[in-house]
């Protein structure tokens, strides 16, 4: 079989040689490029006649499924595979894996470091600094003893009430799934946004869950509590969000994940909204884990070839 990795991976292309070397010691092809391109087009040339393509979070969507005829299993290096068209995978046979847990790690860590980024305003803080000036009275808030809201329980929501637990926090949590674990209490939606202090969002974005993070329950959140969302982009109404920024009605958000790929675009409504922390999608990268998405990506087609997937989506 032809095996195209579609793009490095953010690992080194000595990594990259070596699962050539294996996989061609099964007797397999293994194509690997060292550039990522996002486009269409380009991801048709490289993956054409490919019976296994590895990606990350470039979109494939039914312009490439069509154009790659002996496509038999799409391995995406990833966590969520909604950039990948799911149903026509299925329809055509088209095996689709993931990459879950390799990132659990490296997200928990950056919800942490961004709110205490917001409660410390440290890049405001950091910005006077640079002016220069001094903190003209500022005081910021502690994390402890403060109510830590987690929407989703999965893995990463789960290692990130960790987190939080470990801090002193008192941590609640809604889910479709629940976990019997000591450190959380299970409350209904409303109620977690409105008792809690830091709201952090860790569901997958399926029908169920879009927009469901809408203006009517971001209104519910306290005057002084913040919102983190290294989740989805659709799950949560992000000119609602910025709207009630703009007004006072929440303390501050802090934002990894956007509609679509940074750069953003000038009208954004959040690159103008006052008490955030956005950056360019980085919670899942570290070079942990990318190590780790790699290993995974490996291992998905060592289990393909023998008759089994691993985190298998369809």
């Amino acid at each position: 079989m032809k095996i195209v990795f579609a793009e490095p991976l953010g690992v080194s292309e000595e990594l990259l040689k070596n699962a050539k070397v294996h996989f061609e010691s099964l007797r397999h092809e293994f194509i690997y490029f060292l550039e990522r391109d996002d486009s269409a087009q380009e991801i048709i040339n490289r993956a054409k006649d490919a019976d296994i393509l590895t990606l990350s979070n470039i979109h494939v969507g039914s312009e490439i499924i069509e154009n790659c005829p002996k496509l038999k299993f799409i391995n995406v290096a990833f966590t969520g595979t909604d950039h990948i068209d799911i149903d026509l995978c299925r329809k055509k046979g088209i095996n689709v894996c993931n990459a879950a847990g390799y990132s659990t790690v490296a997200v928990s860590e950056t919800v942490l470091g961004l709110a205490l980024s917001l409660l410390r305003k440290i890049p405001e803080m950091d910005s006077k600094t640079r002016i220069p000036a001094d903190r003209s009275g500022f005081l910021g808030t502690e994390l402890n003893s403060k109510i830590v809201g987690i929407v989703g329980t999965g893995a990463i929501g789960t290692a990130t009430a960790k987190l939080f637990n470990a801090f002193g926090c008192k941590v609640i949590a809604w889910s479709r799934t629940k976990k019997q674990l000591d450190f959380i209490n299970y409350v209904e939606l409303d109620e977690l946004f409105g008792l809690s202090d830091i709201i952090s969002l860790h569901i997958p974005a399926i029908d169920e869950t879009e927009n469901l993070i809408n203006k009517t329950l971001l209104s519910k959140m306290k005057p002084n509590a913040v919102i983190i969302n290294t989740a989805r982009a659709r799950i949560i109404d992000y000119h609602a969000l910025a709207e009630l920024l703009k007004s006072n009605k929440i303390a501050g958000a802090a934002i990894d994940i956007y509609e679509k790929e940074p750069p953003l675009s000038k009208d954004h409504p959040l690159l103008s909204a006052p008490n955030t922390v956005l950056v360019p999608h980085i919670a899942y990268a570290t070079k942990e884990a990318m190590l780790k998405r790699f290993d995974i990506a490996v291992s998905n087609i060592d289990w393909f070839f023998k008759g089994e997937i691993k985190n298998k989506i369809v």
